[in-house]
């Protein structure tokens, strides 16, 4: 009975939020030996593959309807999570929301990547049983190596969504229950994230906020870019583009993500991802807008030209 409320509700949700025009989304063919490849698993969530390393960020595909989510412990799919995640070498984790956390030490489990973040990620890692090898805290500022690649965290604040505000403000100071509930997965310190792997280097900006002086001197080919709530922050594409004067930003985060894996998502409310689109096409810069669960393969000679 609860799996038929929660499509009903979906199929609501949908009809009354909208979903992705069908012409907005990439058709680009992969190239043959692509030198980054990169797969979007939806809300901030992404797989970077290049080199010798998978790099995983912000990975959320547990996706409980909404109901389960606002009433019931946040338990993550360990076989989905297995299943489109077969790989990961180290998982970053920009803010320790459940969307952005919750599948993150299960992945690790699964793998065993490194789970890389903040104080708060760490709480949630121990929470689920992650033994302290795996636990790689920053602070942000610090180049990381992680095999053939290196990443830096970026300190920002988190984006402001609904009303003008913050979501479930505040820090995690001890590990939490597990499976935890929503209103114990507070924000913490929020990373932005730069990496460089395979020549090429990219910035994930997992909400819609960053401090200037934090990209200030970076140069990126390659911005993924927050969608829900940019109208709260001034400026925050065209910012953005002068600082770090990307070849190609990937939106991300505008998808409802109390729809299920493999069913058409409904826009986050709020997102207006065609008008997102024209804004980022107007400062020069290349969007691509991949599926959820759909692939991207760059090569740097490309972003570099």
């Amino acid at each position: 009975m609860s799996a038929r409320r929660d499509a009903l509700s979906t199929r609501l949700l949908r009809r009354l939020l909208g979903t992705v025009p069908e012409a907005l989304y990439d058709r680009e063919p992969l190239p043959a030996e692509p030198d980054l490849h990169v797969r979007y698993l939806g809300t901030a969530g992404f797989v970077f593959t290049g080199g010798q390393r998978t790099i995983v960020v912000d990975p959320f595909v547990s996706r409980s309807g909404l109901r389960a989510t606002a009433l019931r412990p946040l338990v993550p799919d360990e076989a989905l999570i297995s299943e489109l995640i077969p790989r990961a070498d180290d998982v970053l984790i920009g803010h320790a929301h459940y969307d952005h956390v919750l599948d993150g030490p299960t992945l690790c489990h699964q793998t065993g990547a490194r789970l890389i973040g903040s104080p708060a990620v760490m709480q949630v890692g121990r929470a689920a049983g992650l033994p302290e090898e795996q636990l790689r805290e920053t602070r942000g500022r610090e180049r990381i190596v992680c095999g053939d690649a290196v990443v830096q965290g970026l300190p920002s604040a988190h984006g402001r969504v609904y009303f003008n505000r913050v979501t479930l403000p505040g820090d995690i100071t001890e590990p939490p229950s597990w499976p935890p509930r929503l209103r114990e997965l507070r924000h913490g310190l929020v990373l932005n994230w730069w990496l460089e792997m395979a020549g090429i280097r990219v910035v994930h900006i997992d909400s819609a906020e960053f401090f200037a002086e934090e990209l200030a001197g970076l140069q990126a080919d390659v911005v993924c870019l927050c969608a829900i709530g940019r109208h709260f922050r001034p400026r925050y594409v065209a910012e953005c583009v002068e600082l770090l004067r990307p070849k190609l930003i990937i939106p991300c985060h505008w998808d409802l993500f109390m729809t299920p894996w493999g069913s058409e998502p409904a826009l986050l409310p709020g997102v207006d991802l065609p008008g997102f689109i024209e804004e980022i096409e107007a400062t020069g810069v290349q969007v691509r807008v991949p599926r959820i669960g759909g692939e991207l393969g760059l090569l740097a000679a490309d972003l570099q030209a």
